[in-house]
């Protein structure tokens, strides 16, 4: 069926765009599904396009700064968003007329908004100046916690299984976890050595370059929005009875943790498969994530069954441990817009954003509680290439910029988001009142 055709029904629309995401229709959901999907959703002809403007980038790729795979993997889609949140600078823009192709012969398919007097843009003006005072370049505390959480993953695992310690092993589990959080910083930014380390989790970042930056930090919450449609039918978020029954939600409550352990190594099989029955999608950077079963092998003495036993204990609690904490972040809680609930009239792209986040609170004291819980969680979805070290430093621009256009940065501590993540998960009642029309108390 076509969707948003009336056979079809109203339930199958999204409040953040004219047409129902394709990708939805066609299974399995993967990163490269969703992509492929965007070319045909975003209709812009095989280029990239900007607003209702088409540029080609292609001989650009190579020389952009940030690394040829953010151009090469959005040829074809439109990425009005993920430009103006990742080039924080003017420069970028300047450059652009010397690639522009033709204007797009239809509107852009997403209604956001990103008036140079609207609150994104106002905001990043500020943010712009503010950094030209303290610097953009990621802080050396932050490399150091996460240089430190490395080298703890190697010597945690290397106890637990020399020891046959569950405890270490458990702190090795922690310590992944913690890798694959902390990183969450860098693959954000342009190419660097510490986004190879995510793979250390059998996840890759390359395909949460997609799911994660240019899926879930742009179309947060939403029906376009990746990190959610992942995850059904066993989890469900949409606050729909089409997209998951009352039954099927109490199950999902009950099973999520099952879901959490299996998160790292689900997401590795999923590739192996499509690799094998489909079309290859696995890199060579995928042997990384062998590289911690090898290293408890080589430097323990024990056996190849204890080794990968003891891996597979570290992995499943690493796994466990990053799902509790990244589906319990910021974003589900009945009171958090998700897609189908009434939205305010002004579509800017940034109050979008505020309104499907609710802050963590509770660990704003510590710089490495904020680098391994996905802290500062408002400001890293507006400005998502800047360093979380850098990011506790824009907290006046975003509150005066807040102030000037009313609008409220909410902040609970982890066992709310806990609670808040189960009620949206039985949530089927769409919530008829925009954000804004009433204050998180």
């Amino acid at each position: 069926m076509t969707p948003n055709s009336k056979d079809d029904g109203d339930w199958r629309v999204s409040g953040i765009s004219r047409n129902y995401p394709s990708y939805r229709q066609h299974r399995p959901i993967t990163s490269e599904s969703w992509l492929e999907r965007k070319n045909v959703d975003d209709e812009a002809e095989g280029l990239w396009r900007i607003n209702d403007t088409l540029y080609d980038l292609s001989d650009f790729a190579a020389r952009h700064p940030g690394g040829s795979s953010w151009i090469e993997c959005t040829r074809g889609t439109d990425i009005t968003e993920p430009f103006e949140s990742h080039h924080i600078e003017e420069r970028a823009r300047g450059m652009l007329s010397k690639f522009e192709v033709r204007k797009a012969a239809r509107p852009r398919n997403y209604k956001f908004t990103l008036e140079e007097n609207g609150f994104y843009m106002t905001l990043k003006r500020r943010v712009r100046e503010k950094l030209r005072q303290i610097g953009y370049s990621p802080t050396k505390k932050t490399e150091f916690l996460h240089l430190g959480i490395l080298v703890s993953v190697f010597l945690f695992s290397w106890a637990g299984t020399a020891l046959d310690s569950l405890i270490f092993k458990g702190l090795a589990g922690l310590s992944l976890c913690w890798v694959a959080t902390s990183t969450h910083n860098y693959f954000h930014q342009r190419d660097n050595w510490r986004m190879y380390t995510f793979n250390l989790t059998m996840m890759n970042f390359r395909n949460w370059r997609i799911s994660h930056a240019l899926s879930h930090h742009v179309y947060a919450n939403s029906l376009h929005d990746l990190e959610m449609s992942m995850f059904e039918p066993f989890l469900c978020w949409i606050p729909d009875r089409h997209y998951a029954s009352k039954a099927q939600r109490l199950i999902s409550v009950v099973i999520s943790p099952v879901v959490y352990v299996f998160l790292f190594q689900g997401q590795f099989l999923i590739r192996l498969v499509l690799s094998l029955t489909k079309r290859n999608v696995l890199r060579w950077d995928d042997l990384i994530g062998f590289s911690l079963p090898i290293f408890i092998y080589l430097s323990t003495g024990v056996g190849l069954l204890s080794a990968l036993l003891s891996w597979e204990i570290i992995i499943s609690v690493g796994s466990f441990i990053f799902g509790l904490v990244g589906l319990t972040a910021a974003h589900h809680d009945p009171r958090i817009l998700h897609d189908g609930d009434a939205q305010r009239q002004d579509f800017d792209w940034g109050l979008y954003q505020v309104d499907t986040i609710i802050d963590r609170g509770d660990i704003k004291w510590s710089d490495l509680l904020v680098l391994t819980h996905f802290g500062e969680h408002a400001l890293h979805h507006l400005f998502p290439t800047l360093d979380h070290g850098v990011l506790k430093h824009l907290y006046p621009e975003l509150r005066k910029t807040m102030k000037e256009f009313d609008v409220e940065l909410r902040e609970i501590n982890h066992w709310s988001h806990i609670k808040g993540q189960n009620q949206q998960l039985l949530r089927i009642e769409k919530n008829p009142i925009p954000p804004g029309s009433k204050k998180l108390k």
